[in-house]
């Protein structure tokens, strides 16, 4: 059963969001910040940028010297980390809880000090390229991804990949690195999330000190460019030089995280593709082995999401359509038929354990009360999110496979393995 989380929040003068949670059954606490930027924010021919920051503002500050963050975070015990998304950047320590001023000061250092200049602007730069080199372009299907956004979003910049172009980055001034900083890493755009083992009085003493005189920046404004549904059958063609057995994808344009919908589409993921006993992975690779892989998850963002169905066929490009075809089939058995009792409550099981296991660490429960908070403008969906997976019904997991699974709104893209002088997208 989901233990329920307390924690308290409130607001600076200068808008930084404060969210306390106290808990003493281990001696670690976790600071992190969440600003409210990722690679939706960045312009067009600036890709990468969010990420890029993500690996900048580790290179040092006014009063932490340059190679310096690192040390100081493990030689007090400590581990620490960041990461980026198309709508968040996150930054957190975990330290034991006696050095709990020291995150809060490195965190104030990171929002008010932060030195951005050439050097590290270039190392910075290198590295990132090094990250693409392994994680996207020499990575077997590290394209997907990219594949996929460019196909499903025309107007969107969740056309873009989170990691970017890496000619926008070589392009780029160290002017317009100063400006985005100076942009969206303002307290009034941040929430700082301290979880574990703290007396709270003293943590908002040092929070008002550390972080009370940083000043509020310009307030952002976020118009959400609307994106145009899919029309028809689209059909994309996309070639990997690092693969050698084709996939088949199917991608649906589907609704904001916060929309309940979208709920019901990660249990129907879950019911398609998680574990051995799922209807693809059962039917496809198990028993017809048809399929060396098959998989559906939702990519629930902030504006808008993405629902991908793929499959690796057993043979070559030639059972591509067949696969798809079979795919297809376990769709419009969702779509006309309630799922079994049974199944229901696998999903219901699988879903609860899933929100149990998000929160067993100080971490988890600082990334997700932050996420909550940024994302969903809800803190409290920490406690109320599993109730809404709960009261979802097999007739709304029917109704919203039909209304976003259609077959009359998606890409079909054939990911193949490159042939010789014919590398069309990458």
């Amino acid at each position: 059963m989901a233990q329920k989380i307390d924690y308290e929040e409130y607001d600076l003068p200068n808008g930084l969001h404060v969210i306390l949670h106290e808990d003493h059954t281990a001696p670690v606490v976790s600071v992190g910040v969440m600003y409210h930027v990722g690679a939706k924010d960045e312009d067009s021919t600036r890709t990468g940028f969010a990420h890029f920051f993500e690996h900048l503002l580790f290179e040092g500050t006014k009063n932490i010297k340059r190679g310096e963050w690192f040390k100081i975070v493990s030689s007090h015990g400590g581990q620490n980390n960041a990461n980026t998304t198309d709508d968040r950047t996150y930054y957190y320590e975990v330290f034991p809880s006696n050095n709990v001023d020291l995150g809060l000061w490195m965190e104030a250092e990171r929002m008010r000090h932060a030195v951005i200049n050439q050097i590290g602007v270039d190392t910075q730069n290198e590295v990132v390229k090094e990250e693409k080199r392994l994680r996207v372009d020499n990575q077997p299907y590290g394209h997907f991804l990219e594949a996929i956004k460019e196909n499903v979003f025309t107007k969107h910049p969740y056309k873009h990949t989170t990691i970017g172009k890496m000619e926008h980055l070589d392009a780029a001034t160290l002017d317009e690195f100063i400006d985005f900083y100076h942009k969206f890493y303002i307290p009034n755009n941040a929430t700082l999330v301290v979880a574990g083992d703290i007396d709270k009085k003293k943590v908002k003493n040092a929070i008002n000190k550390y972080f009370g005189s940083i000043p509020r920046g310009k307030d952002i404004v976020r118009n959400k460019i609307e994106e145009l549904p899919i029309q028809g059958e689209k059909h994309a063609v996309f070639y990997d030089k690092n693969i050698q057995k084709p996939a088949i994808m199917q991608a649906y344009l589907t609704p904001s995280m916060k929309d309940r919908d979208a709920y019901v589409l990660d249990l129907i993921s879950t019911y398609l593709s998680d574990g051995k006993s799922s209807k693809l992975y059962k039917k496809l690779v198990d028993e017809e082995k048809k399929a060396l892989m098959v998989g559906a998850f939702n990519i629930s963002q902030e504006d808008y999401g993405t629902y991908v169905i793929f499959g690796i066929p057993m043979g070559g490009e030639d059972q591509l359509d067949d696969l798809n075809k079979e795919i297809d089939e376990e769709i419009e058995k969702i779509q006309t038929d309630l799922i079994s009792e049974k199944d229901y409550q696998k999903l219901l099981n699988k879903k609860e354990n899933d929100f149990v296991n998000s929160n067993t660490s100080m971490q988890g429960i600082a990334h997700n009360l932050a996420m909550y908070h940024v994302l969903y403008g809800d803190t409290d969906l920490i406690n109320k999110e599993l109730d809404i997976y709960k009261s979802i019904t097999r007739e709304e997991i029917r109704d919203v496979a039909r209304k976003y699974l259609d077959k009359n709104h998606r890409v079909i893209l054939k990911y193949l393995p490159k042939k010789e002088d014919k590398n069309l997208n990458n």
